[in-house]
């Protein structure tokens, strides 16, 4: 970090404007990341994870038709005067603790559904010249410690760019931005290039990067200069790889298992996963399983 003291993670970007056209016709007039896992939205459990790791302003990059996600980090003053009437005080209060706190949530429209990097580059004004988080809510990670928690740790040891990655099939690494991997240090893995979809005989590793990432704010000036890639669209991968030489960057092996609610078969063992391990679900989950699998 060329001596410089490694600054805080304060802000996280959730990029929500994809058309989600996987789950059609579900999210016709749906935003894809208002799907429930169980009973919760996929960007509920994204926001609670960047809680978690102490994010204190949440930035939303929406399009057309996500007005969901607006309306569900905030007050429903008719639902909570009905529960409340009910004698239902713990629901008001659990819906209450899902809203960050008055001031701390941002939003903005990506006009043009331009690819991720385009997505992270249009909250630049909120971000300014400080590092940050990018979830993506379709990456949805089951651990004791939440994905990004563990990054930040790790970050706060090393500074510079992070990077959740894991290993896929060589055949699947066409879908993920791959990492050229340099030394290995515990969970932590030194980042010699990216590469974004390459083909399973090009690819440098089979180690992809999923939906986390601890970026520093240099990569927004590189994103403003970066040509469509991949697919056509400004590649957020292409412009993390402009700034390995500027510092340290690390993929991070996180603990914990990886669903990609993008994908259906992903959504549904989601589903499964997370039910088995409510208490309240596990019995009657289990057990309906059972009488499905012969």
């Amino acid at each position: 970090m060329s001596g410089n003291a490694i600054r805080p993670i304060r802000k996280a970007v959730f990029p929500v404007g994809g058309l989600g056209t996987r789950f059609l016709p579900a999210t016709k007039s749906m935003p894809k990341e208002m799907l429930p896992v169980v009973d919760k939205p996929l960007i509920q459990y994204a926001v609670e994870e960047a809680r978690a790791a102490g994010i204190e302003e949440f930035l939303f990059v929406t399009g057309r038709g996500k007005t969901a996600i607006e309306d569900h980090f905030d007050q429903s003053e008719g639902l909570e005067s009905l529960l409340l009437e009910r004698g239902k005080t713990d629901i008001v209060e659990e819906l209450r603790a899902t809203i960050p706190p008055a001031g701390q949530v941002c939003y903005t429209r990506q006009q043009e559904p331009k690819g991720l990097g385009h997505a992270v580059w249009c909250a630049r004004r909120m971000i300014g010249d400080e590092p940050f988080a990018v979830l993506l809510a379709d990456d949805l990670i089951k651990a004791d410690t939440p994905c990004l928690k563990q990054m930040v740790d790790a970050y706060e040891k090393v500074g510079g760019s992070m990077v959740a990655v894991m290993d896929v099939a060589r055949p699947d690494t066409r879908r993920y931005g791959v990492l050229d991997p340099g030394a290995t240090n515990g969970r932590m893995v030194e980042v010699k290039g990216l590469v974004e979809k390459p083909q399973p005989d090009k690819a440098p590793s089979t180690l992809a990067i999923v939906g986390r990432y601890i970026l520093q704010p240099q990569v927004l000036d590189r994103l403003e200069n970066t040509k469509r890639g991949e697919g056509g669209e400004i590649q957020l991968t292409d412009a993390m790889a402009s700034t390995i030489p500027d510092g340290p960057f690390h993929g991070y092996r996180f603990e914990g298992t990886r669903f990609d609610c993008g994908d259906k078969v992903g959504f549904i063992g989601a589903n499964i996963a997370f039910a088995l391990s409510r208490p309240d679900m596990a019995d009657g989950v289990s057990a309906y399983i059972k009488n499905l699998v012969p």
